[in-house]
């Protein structure tokens, strides 16, 4: 049985084991509470975006209860895919009550999916705030997976909060004893020993905490990765389905980068909601269409592009037979052939885009209208559709275009886009969402159509406007009616297309439509945005 060391101490002399960080002379190293290495600014960012988005304060608040950790886990997500250099801190940094926290935060960003989500929402506080609300249920999941490694994480941060308390105690009882101690300031074995035996029972207490807290977080890690996978991939789905939706409606990104938080929050829930989410696809699809064919219109060539012929046309000239009027010596052969009429010409055929004054479509919202054909597009669906194609092709064009609803006689509703002012999302959407019912009447929208060009011409001298008529209905007009409608069309120079949706009988050739319009065509396929297609290369 061995004997207590009785050799004095120096009272300055540690006593606690080098790397302890419990000993009063030890260095501790400095604990984290974020996982995501984030300065003032990011900070700033994810306090603003909280504040705007009652969302994310619901969530905090329902996930609150669960764990005292979940602000930091919120702002921990929301940084980790809003910044643009994602940078998180080593394990050995993080406090222990939030290595639970490093470990979610962890297996998301080391996830494939979440790579694929951070192309989406680096730099965009809106769509990085949405990324964490699409991911609540598995942070959720993640919760309950971590109970227990989140109980004996806080137990091993108390049990060292506790261990340090003690070291500092025996600290300054130690010192206390300063006045006891011999003239060359050592203390008696029995009292050292006393103090190193309190700081290393403190320091197991706390080792053995820790560990227990890193077997729960290993054994809980393999859970969380799999629903961090999943999370991350939930969250890329719903990111990239807004992002298309919001295509699919003409809206920027760079508008959406403008537009107030809670603003593009309210925008998002109307397109998600209602017939607007299910016209979505179509109108894309559209528009992508109607791009397509303004790329195919030849500049200074009338109509579409077939070939190359002959002729003395110079608006049709290739460019190289131009060259020839670069060289002198070329110069009189490239005369010879005009008066020839021997120049190579692009050859085109079709209508010529003429266009000069507003776009505008008439729209029939009658009861009939309602009802769907192949593929379960309605015709007020592909009516629309085509319709708000128009608006982009207007745009394109630097012309006006007017929305005009119609329905039964004197039952219409206008909605204007002029040319030099936005084109306001909220009204495209309530132009879109507008629907009249009842019968159908000709006169009434195509009277206020003329009117319209009538006072364009009076304000501005442009003549030349496009009105494309959209129905799936023909009925009759008066003669008085129709000789006025004819000396407008003579005065003003317009032009009206007509287009026949779902009823073939409406484009017969003793129609009235067919006599009200210049060209009429008949759409049987509503899922067919093609065959529209001709309509975007002359308007």
């Amino acid at each position: 049985m061995g004997t207590a060391d009785s050799t004095p101490r120096k009272i300055d002399e540690p006593t606690s084991p080098a790397g302890t960080g419990l000993g009063p002379s030890a260095a501790a190293p400095e604990r984290h509470t974020a996982a995501v290495v984030a300065d003032r600014f990011d900070r700033m960012t994810w306090r603003d975006t909280y504040e705007q988005s009652a969302g994310l304060r619901d969530l905090a608040a329902e996930l609150s209860n669960r764990d005292d950790c979940i602000s930091d886990l919120l702002t921990d997500v929301f940084l980790a895919a809003y910044k643009v250099r994602l940078q998180l801190r080593e394990r050995e940094e993080m406090d222990l009550s939030r290595l639970v926290n490093h470990q979610v935060v962890t297996s998301l960003v080391e996830s494939p999916e979440f790579a694929e989500l951070r192309r989406e929402t680096a730099g965009d506080p809106y769509v990085a705030a949405m990324a964490v609300l699409a991911q609540a249920a598995a942070l959720r999941r993640m919760l309950e997976r971590t109970r227990d490694a989140r109980q004996r994480a806080e137990q091993a941060k108390k049990t060292q909060q506790d261990a340090e308390v003690a070291a500092t105690a025996v600290s300054e009882a130690l010192q206390h004893t300063a006045d006891e101690a011999d003239e060359d300031d050592t203390v008696s074995a029995p009292a050292a020993d006393a103090v190193q035996q309190a700081i290393e029972a403190a320091e197991a207490a706390a080792r053995q905490a820790a560990q227990d807290a890193a077997q729960a977080l290993a054994a809980a890690a393999p859970g969380v990765r799999a629903t961090a996978r999943n999370a991350a991939a939930k969250a890329a789905e719903a990111v990239r389905e807004e992002a298309a939706l919001m295509r699919a409606w003409g809206v920027a990104p760079g508008r959406l980068e403008r537009m107030p938080f809670d603003q593009r929050a309210r925008l998002a829930e109307r397109l998600r909601s209602g017939r607007l989410a299910q016209w979505a696809e179509l109108i894309g699809r559209f528009r992508q269409m109607a791009g397509g064919e303004r790329a195919r219109k030849v500049e200074n060539a009338t109509g579409e592009l077939v070939g190359v012929t002959l002729g003395d046309d110079l608006s049709r000239v290739i460019p190289s037979e131009l060259v020839g009027l670069g060289l002198p010596a070329l110069r009189a052969v490239f005369a010879a052939r005009y008066a020839a009429g021997e120049l190579m010409l692009y050859d085109s055929q079709g209508e010529q885009a003429t266009g000069r004054g507003a776009v505008i479509a008439c729209v029939d919202t009658s009861h009939s209208m309602y009802e769907a054909g192949p593929g379960g597009v309605t015709r007020e669906a592909w009516a629309k559709a085509c319709a708000l194609a128009l608006l982009d092709q207007a745009r394109h064009a630097g012309r006006d275009f007017v929305g005009i609803l119609f329905s039964a006689a004197g039952k219409i509703q206008v909605f204007r886009f002029p040319a030099d002012q936005p084109a306001e999302i909220a009204q495209v959407l309530d132009f879109a969402e507008t629907f009249l019912g009842g019968g159908t009447s000709y006169q009434t929208p195509l009277s206020a159509a003329g009117g319209l060009l009538e006072e364009e011409f009076n304000d501005s001298a442009r003549a030349r406007g496009d009105i494309v008529m959209i129905t799936d209905d023909d009925c009759g007009v008066t003669e008085e009616w129709m000789r006025g409608w004819n000396g407008a069309k003579h005065r003003l120079g317009f032009r009206v297309f007509g287009v026949a949706v779902g009823t073939p009988r409406v484009a017969e050739a003793d129609s009235v439509l067919q006599a009200l319009c210049d060209n009429l065509r008949s759409i049987e396929d509503l899922t067919d945005v093609h065959a529209a297609a001709d309509l975007f290369r002359v308007i």
